[in-house]
């Protein structure tokens, strides 16, 4: 991971602030998380700042979440991170940042789901909120929400590095079913709205179930088995097919495949990244591992319907 930026510290934020939103200087500043694109401080109780920091990406994404994401917030079930501010560029910090609502709630790769039925409703009640058709000019994905074959080469590269590693039992297993989600047929339905990156560390958990979805970097149209990929991934055993059965419109058999083919991709990103993480290379989540793996375990139990 490559640093494009100084140090980023709440002196830094707080004199952005003074600068460009004076309103808001005096609350207090303190780090909240560091990921992949933005550093997330809290600014007081109710607010938090986000600052591009390491990917060239990062302010792109921002400025995306700033244009799209107030219309869509209100209509959906759970709390996201509403964009309140935008930063302009400035000689203290030459990029755009955004200040957001706040949304409490832990990490689900941190305090996974464990309500089981009251999760998946969860879930599908969110997704069916935001899968709508998108409008024209809407942002189209980046290596999310299109054809599955767009995925062929990062897939192929992710299960030959994780079996390589050892980190699964059962390889062919896998393969099978990323090459059955590759031979379902397209998706020809409207371009839908989607998160894009629905996984643990971008969904919030409180008493067993989710309460908000953070980061929504990679907000685009596409297909929905994308994000409905996401009840492999964050759900509890036995509550994949609660979610997709309570998702509405009912998915067809097709687009339950190429869900298990995003599902795999996913997974085999976490199952690196959490590898990373437990031998302390830069970039490496050790808490990514272990839902990613339970993942696989589900994807290849069952054969889809």
């Amino acid at each position: 991971m490559t640093h494009l930026m100084p140090e980023i510290t709440a002196d830094l934020v707080r004199s952005l602030l003074r600068d460009q939103h004076p309103d808001l200087a005096e609350h207090p500043v303190r780090l909240g998380a560091r990921g992949w694109d933005n550093q997330l401080w809290r600014l007081g109780d109710d607010l938090a700042v986000r600052m591009p920091w390491a990917t060239p990406r990062a302010d792109v994404l921002l400025r995306k979440e700033h244009a799209w994401l107030p219309a869509l917030a209100p209509h959906l079930p759970l709390p996201v991170p509403v964009p309140q501010r935008l930063g302009e560029p400035s000689e203290r910090f030459p990029r755009h940042w955004i200040v957001t609502t706040w949304v409490p709630g832990t990490p689900a790769d941190l305090a996974p789901a464990t309500r089981a039925a009251e999760a998946a409703r969860t879930l599908a009640g969110f997704l069916t909120a935001l899968h709508r058709p998108a409008p024209a000019g809407a942002p189209a994905g980046h290596h999310r929400g299109g054809p599955l074959a767009d995925l062929a080469e990062q897939v192929a590269e992710g299960l030959a590095s994780a079996t390589e590693l050892g980190l699964l039992p059962d390889p062919d297993a896998v393969r099978a079913v990323w090459e059955d989600a590759l031979a379902a047929p397209v998706w020809t339905g409207p371009a839908l709205w989607l998160h894009g990156d629905l996984h643990p560390a971008n969904v919030l958990t409180a008493d067993g179930t989710f309460c908000g979805v953070i980061d929504f970097g990679d907000l685009c149209a596409g297909d929905p088995a994308c994000d409905l990929a996401a009840a492999w991934i964050l759900l509890p055993d036995g509550a994949v097919d609660l979610c997709h059965d309570a998702y509405r419109p009912a998915p067809d058999p097709a687009t339950l495949r190429r869900a298990r083919g995003w599902a795999v991709m996913r997974a085999l990103g976490g199952v690196l990244i959490g590898e990373a993480g437990v031998r302390g290379r830069p970039g490496g989540k050790p808490t990514w591992g272990p839902p990613a793996q339970a993942a696989l375990r589900r994807l290849t139990a069952t054969a889809h319907r």
